[in-house]
């Protein structure tokens, strides 16, 4: 059951990736280009200066997408701010909410498939029951001394006995 979670929450991140990597398609910059420079800086007159001089189309159309403000990106969108943050929010919220918390509630709440609980209080109900009839805890002879062969002392010798 606990690879069923573990298998649960890998699906659960692999589809919010998924989801985030659909969503966000990266425009490649130039990272030596002045132009880029001056978006990122948000100098609107070097913008249009080198869009008037005749900038290439290529850089042209990074330019439109580019915002004009100090604005940091999470890395899922570089061409919008608001689609930047609405896949950041998706994707917190799929690994965290969905993935962390209902599988943490899947977990603790899933059946005991190794009966371990059952076990322990099997375990009571016997120590109970022997403690009302006044028998022994552990019964010395839960073992039939017939079932089995204990080597004589003179096999053991000098062997030393630890119990």
């Amino acid at each position: 059951m606990a690879v069923l979670v573990q298998l649960s929450v890998l699906l659960g991140v692999a589809l919010c990736m998924r989801f985030t990597l659909s969503l966000s398609a990266v425009t490649p910059r130039q990272p030596g280009s002045t132009l880029m420079a001056a978006i990122r800086k948000g100098d609107t007159e070097t913008v249009l200066a080198h869009l008037e001089a005749g900038a290439s189309p290529a850089t042209r159309d990074q330019a439109a997408f580019l915002p004009l403000q100090n604005w940091i990106s999470w890395g899922f969108s570089y061409e919008s701010e608001t689609k930047d943050n609405t896949v950041m929010h998706m994707t917190f919220f799929c690994s965290v909410t969905l993935c962390l918390v209902f599988g943490g509630f899947i977990w603790a709440y899933m059946p005991d498939y190794r009966m371990v609980d059952w076990a322990q209080r099997e375990g009571y109900l016997e120590l109970r029951r022997r403690e009302a009839e006044g028998l022994p805890l552990i019964d010395p002879n839960l073992v039939s001394v017939d079932k089995f062969e204990l080597p004589e002392d003179e096999e053991l010798g000098d062997t030393e006995i630890i119990i």
